[in-house]
C-alpha cells in the first residue's frame, strides 16, 4: 500500500512541477484550535532539475487529462504513466507532512478526467476534508479548473486561501497553436467571478463581521512563455490587463521546457529553458507594481523585446537620458525609485536621511544602494562636474564589465528524503 502511494506521489509531484505559481503571500487565515496557521508561513522549498523554487506538498489529484495540449507533459496522447489519488489519500499526505514539518502548506493542481465538474467536485472534498474535519489552518492554494460551474468555484473558494487559473498561453492566437480545444474566454469567466465574488464579500464584512473569508489571499495566473512566438509587449500586455480587470495578487511567467519533440512548431528537447527572459519578465513586472512605471515606458510597439543582459530599469534609463542626472538631495521619492541601483527601501533611506544635511557619496554607499550603477544617473553634494555626459552604450558597457551574477550559489545537497 505505501509503495503505491509512494508511486503516484513520484508520479504525481513531478507533474506538477511545471506550474510556478507556488508564493504563499498574502493569507491572513489564523489557528483557530486546530492544526497550522498560515498566517506567519511561507511554503518548504524544493528545486526542480532546471533549479527552479517550487513548494511542498505540490502535487496532482491526477495526471489523466481529457485534453491533447501540446505543450503539457499531461496531455492525453503523451506515453507517460498515470495515477490518482483518491480524496482520502491527499488529505492523510497533507496532514502526515504537515505534521511532520515537511511542508507548511498544500498546492492542489488536477489533469481533467471525464469533465471539469466532476474534477473540480473532487477538489472540493479535499479541502473541506482538510478544514472542517481535520480542522487544517495551514495554506492552500488550489488550481481552479476551466469550465467548472460557479457553484462549485464559490464553495471551495470559502476553505482555500489562493486560488489561480492557468492562462496558458499569452495570447488567444498562441493558445490556439497548441492547445487548439482551450479559450481565454474559459479562463476570463472564472476570474471575474472570484473578482466579483471576492469583492462582494469584503464589502459585506464591512457591515456583518462574522462573514466568512473567501480566498483570502486572492487569485493568480501563470503564462507559459517562449513555446509560442509572442514578444515581451505582448506577454506584459496580457498581465497588465488582468491586473487591472481581475486584480490579480499575481501573474507567473513559466519559461517553456519541453518535454517532447511530437509538435515541431514547439523548442525541441535540448532547448534551454528561457530563464533569463522569465526573470526580465518578473523585473517588468515588479516595476509596474510597485515602482509606479507605466507598461508603455517599458515596452512599447517600437520596443518589444526586454534586453537580456541587463535589467529592465535600467534598459528604461539608458533610453531616457534626457531625464538624468538628478540630484539625490532635491528629488521626491518616486523620482528616487526609477534610478538604476536605487530600490525602494534605498530611496526611503535618502529621503529619511537627507533631513539632516545633504548627502555626499560615501554616505550613499553606505545606504545599500549600488553606486558603481547609480553613479551614472545622480549628482550629489561633492559630485564633481563631469566633463561630459556619455552615452548610453558607454554607460551599458562600464555597468557589465563591472558586473557578476549573483546567481552562484549552489543548491545545498543532502537534503533529506520525504520517507
Amino acid at each position: 500500500m505505501l509503495e503505491r502511494i509512494e508511486e503516484k506521489l513520484m508520479i504525481l509531484a513531478d507533474a506538477a512541477k511545471y506550474d510556478v505559481s507556488c508564493s504563499s503571500s498574502g493569507s491572513k487565515r489564523k489557528n483557530t484550535g486546530g492544526i497550522g496557521d498560515a498566517s506567519a508561513s511561507g511554503i518548504c522549498h524544493t528545486y526542480t532539475e532546471d533549479g527552479r523554487c517550487v513548494s511542498l506538498l505540490k502535487i496532482l489529484l491526477t495526471n489523466h487529462c481529457i485534453y491533447d495540449c501540446a505543450f503539457c507533459v499531461s496531455r492525453k496522447s503523451n506515453d507517460v504513466k498515470r495515477a490518482a489519488f483518491t480524496v482520502e489519500e491527499v488529505v492523510d499526505l497533507t496532514m502526515n507532512f504537515y505534521r511532520r514539518n515537511y511542508i507548511e502548506g498544500l498546492f492542489l493542481s488536477s489533469g481533467i478526467f471525464k469533465n471539469a465538474d466532476f474534477t473540480m467536485e473532487r477538489l472540493l472534498r479535499i479541502v473541506k476534508k482538510l478544514r472542517l474535519e481535520q480542522r487544517y489552518n495551514g495554506y492552500i492554494h488550489l488550481k481552479t479548473i476551466p469550465g467548472a460551474s460557479e457553484e462549485l468555484i464559490q464553495e471551495a473558494g470559502l476553505y482555500v486561501d489562493r486560488m489561480s487559473i492557468n492562462l496558458e498561453m499569452p495570447t488567444e492566437a498562441g493558445l490556439k497553436l497548441v492547445a487548439p480545444e482551450k479559450s481565454h474566454d474559459a479562463v476570463r469567466k472564472p476570474l471575474q467571478f472570484i473578482n466579483q465574488k471576492i469583492q462582494g464579500f469584503q464589502n459585506e464584512k464591512k457591515l456583518i463581521k462574522h462573514t466568512p473569508n473567501f480566498v483570502p489571499a486572492g487569485q493568480s495566473t501563470q503564462m507559459v512563455i517562449g513555446a509560442t512566438p509572442e514578444n515581451d509587449w505582448e506577454i506584459m500586455s496580457v498581465a497588465d490587463e488582468f491586473y487591472k480587470k481581475y486584480q490579480l495578487k499575481r501573474v507567473y511567467y513559466s519559461g517553456y521546457i519541453p518535454v517532447n519533440n511530437a509538435n515541431e512548431t514547439l523548442p525541441q528537447i535540448g532547448s534551454r529553458p528561457p530563464l533569463i527572459r522569465e526573470n526580465r519578465l518578473y523585473q517588468t513586472d515588479w516595476l509596474l507594481r510597485f515602482y509606479n512605471f507605466s507598461l508603455n515606458e517599458i515596452l512599447n510597439p517600437a520596443f518589444t523585446q526586454l534586453d537580456l543582459d541587463i535589467d529592465p530599469k535600467l534598459s528604461w534609463a539608458l533610453r531616457n537620458l534626457h531625464l538624468f542626472p538628478i540630484d539625490i538631495n532635491t528629488a521626491d521619492y518616486q523620482t528616487i525609485i526609477r534610478v538604476p541601483g536605487i530600490g525602494r527601501g534605498s530611496a526611503m533611506k535618502i529621503v529619511s536621511a537627507r533631513k539632516y544635511g545633504k548627502l555626499r557619496e560615501y554616505q550613499l554607499k553606505k545606504m545599500g544602494i549600488a553606486y558603481n550603477r547609480a553613479k551614472h544617473f545622480i549628482t550629489c553634494a561633492d559630485t564633481i562636474a563631469p566633463l561630459g555626459f556619455k552615452y548610453a552604450p558607454q554607460i551599458k558597457n562600464t555597468i557589465l564589465q563591472m558586473g557578476s551574477s549573483k546567481y552562484k550559489a549552489e543548491m545545498a545537497e543532502n537534503q533529506l528524503k520525504l520517507f
